[in-house]
């Protein structure tokens, strides 16, 4: 069995341009206009497929392709939201493969004992509300509902009334189900797979993550009478945290870590203002927890130093911590058999970032399934997979759902 390769191309560049910015790649927010527009396409295509299509209370779809006998699904997908000026492959492509590994079973008549169940999850990205994963986070019970409607972006809209808003707010509950498994293709997001001439990454495990918020106030005053020796800029403190947060990952031992602060919010944020307030995120990654519970309270060092410098006020929330993850070895087995039959020259590897797989490996077995980025690329409009290494990931993809389904 394979995909149709000429069709997987074609939904591929027509549900891109849903939300494609000028440079070809994607704006595609967590339950913009463009994100229903994406929504919608899909289930169409899901509908048009025979799937059985529900909503979920967190706005995660589900089309379910049946088994020939009531057994728990194999569950196949993965997002359809967007960072700001990201590709056009990280995440839609999951669910793109998913649904050609479910046309192609249809087209080659193979009958699963189990159903395949084709799902789109909300908010992964975590770029509109925070954190991310949100809505496997609240399947998965480790984030309350509650919490998760009441997340609000920079605008102050919460999740719920957006959710409502473009007619995704479902009447299935958000709850653990029974599953066989669930299986997850996406982008690398890094350079190993290109660099080893690799078509196919059989992912072994998820890095463990660890977001954190600094608020640093110091005292905001005119940029022009005030003199130095009696300034209290929270921006000049909070350069220092920058720069501590890159010496932390070089400190730690071991030299598997990662650390990047990507969001900076400064206040009042004019030319002629000492800067009263910042607001700053902090991203540690590690495959070591133990890795993580070093850091943590290194890093909180780091701000106090920079702060007592500038004789400035702070505020350290650690605010979403996912443990490393490892995938279950029966399917990831399966996956490598899939790759290997697909003809696909694979490795193993870890994952460097967070996925909707993570939650769903609390509740069954688990694995995901990479193809490569060119120049370890992604999260940018230049992101790009080619087209034989997604035809060889699908197939692989495929191949393993039936396996785990009891193709007959």
């Amino acid at each position: 069995m394979k995909v149709d390769r000429r069709r997987l191309e074609l939904t591929l560049e027509e549900l891109s341009r849903i939300g494609e910015t000028p440079r070809g790649g994607l704006t595609r927010l967590a339950l913009s206009d463009d994100d229903r527009r994406a929504r919608d396409r899909v289930v169409a295509w899901m509908r048009a497929t025979g799937l059985a299509v529900r909503v979920d209370r967190m706005g995660n779809i589900f089309g379910e392709r049946p088994g020939t006998e009531p057994l728990p699904p194999v569950m196949v997908g993965s997002h359809l939201d967007s960072v700001p000026t990201g590709g056009r492959y990280d995440g839609q492509l999951g669910v793109l493969c998913a649904l050609e590994a479910i046309r192609a079973l249809d087209d080659h008549g193979v009958r699963t004992r189990h159903p395949v169940t084709l799902v789109v999850f909300t908010n992964e990205e975590g770029a509109r509300f925070q954190p991310a994963e949100l809505a496997s986070g609240v399947l998965a019970g480790r984030i309350p509902l509650e919490d998760a409607y009441n997340a609000r972006d920079k605008d102050g809209i919460r999740l719920v009334d957006e959710l409502e808003r473009i007619g995704y707010l479902g009447p299935e509950p958000c709850a653990a189900r029974p599953m066989r498994a669930y299986l997850e293709l996406h982008i690398e997001q890094g350079p190993l797979l290109e660099e080893g001439g690799y078509s196919v990454g059989v992912v072994e495990g998820i890095v463990a993550i660890s977001w954190s918020r600094v608020t640093i106030r110091g005292t905001q005053d005119h940029a022009g009478p005030t003199p130095m020796r009696t300034r209290h800029d929270a921006l000049v403190a909070a350069a220092d945290v920058v720069a501590g947060v890159r010496r932390l990952a070089r400190d730690i031992v071991g030299g598997d870590m990662v650390a990047t602060v990507g969001q900076l919010s400064v206040a009042p944020n004019i030319v002629n203002a000492i800067p009263g307030t910042v607001t700053l995120s902090v991203d540690l990654r590690d495959p070591s927890d133990s890795a993580l519970d070093r850091a943590l309270p290194m890093l909180e060092r780091v701000v106090r130093q920079a702060c007592e410098r500038e004789g400035v006020r702070w505020e350290l929330e650690h605010y979403w911590r996912v443990p490393y993850t490892p995938f279950d070895p029966l399917v990831v087995d399966t996956i490598e058999r899939a790759a290997r039959a697909a003809g696909a020259r694979h490795r193993r590897l870890r994952s460097g970032a967070g996925h909707d797989a993570q939650y769903m490996a609390t509740l069954g077995p688990a694995g995901m399934i990479f193809v490569p980025s060119r120049g370890g690329r992604s999260h940018c409009e230049e992101e790009f997979t080619p087209m034989d290494d997604i035809e060889y990931g699908a197939t692989t993809l495929l191949l393993a759902a039936a396996e785990l389904a009891r193709a007959e």
